[in-house]
């Protein structure tokens, strides 16, 4: 992803308050809010967007490749910064990989791959879901006090717009959910009426038929209904 311009702060917390969530999807939000971090909080060489939901964990929005590996490194260890603040809701802040002992087995990976100071802030989110912003530089001691609070305030104003997001994205999900059920419905009652009508039958007994035919073909319900009422003759035109 191409570096854009600085961002003042007001500016960020802003652009954050005007997402429009009919536009995009929850990982669509989180990238936004990773990318404004980027260009708002000083010392960030790549922000993440860690989610976490009992045992597992996902990267939903990265600005570079570093972040997306550190965040994935984390999970494979089962500890690290990013995890500790998804966990606590808490600040997390790493000045200096090489006097750290909290992590073991994370923070030779991280040296490694040049990573030498970090910084994660807990964002709850839903539910059983939390998550954390990350940020990470190749500097030692790249986020000062300063970067620090502006961090836990970005993260506030983040949050908010991140549970919205997911209220609305779940929100959809269940009215698409309920639309679906409602079509199933629908396609059942006409094959049942169709099988009531050449069988002369009532409708429990029409839909028994049906569910038997659904185990003898071993194919869902709703799709033997459809495929019934697509074959079922046209009524003729009065």
């Amino acid at each position: 992803m191409t570096d854009q311009q600085p961002l003042d702060p007001t500016h960020a917390f802003a652009e954050l308050g005007r997402i429009k969530l009919h536009e995009t999807d929850l990982d669509g939000v989180l990238l936004q809010v990773a990318t404004l971090a980027k260009r708002t909080i000083p010392g960030i060489e790549d922000a993440s967007v860690s989610l976490i939901r009992a045992k597992n964990a996902r990267t939903a929005a990265f600005t570079g490749e570093l972040a997306r590996q550190m965040d994935e490194r984390q999970y494979e260890e089962g500890g690290g910064p990013c995890m500790e603040a998804a966990a606590t809701l808490a600040v997390v802040s790493v000045p200096d990989l090489g006097d750290e002992q909290r992590w073991p087995h994370y923070t030779p990976a991280a040296l490694k791959a040049g990573v030498h100071s970090s910084l994660s802030v807990g964002l709850p989110m839903h539910e059983d879901v939390t998550g954390a912003l990350n940020m990470y530089s190749r500097k030692p001691d790249a986020f000062d006090d300063e970067a620090v609070v502006l961090a836990r305030t970005f993260s506030g104003y983040a949050a908010v717009a991140v549970s919205n997001a997911h209220t609305y994205d779940a929100t959809t999900t269940l009215a698409q959910h309920m639309q679906a059920a409602m079509e199933h419905r629908a396609v059942i009652e006409q094959a049942k009426g169709i099988i009531m009508a050449s069988r002369h039958c009532t409708a429990d007994e029409a839909f028994k038929i049906l569910s038997k035919l659904s185990q003898d073909t071993n194919r869902k319900l709703r799709d033997v209904a459809a495929a019934l009422v697509e074959q079922a003759p046209a009524s003729p035109k009065r």
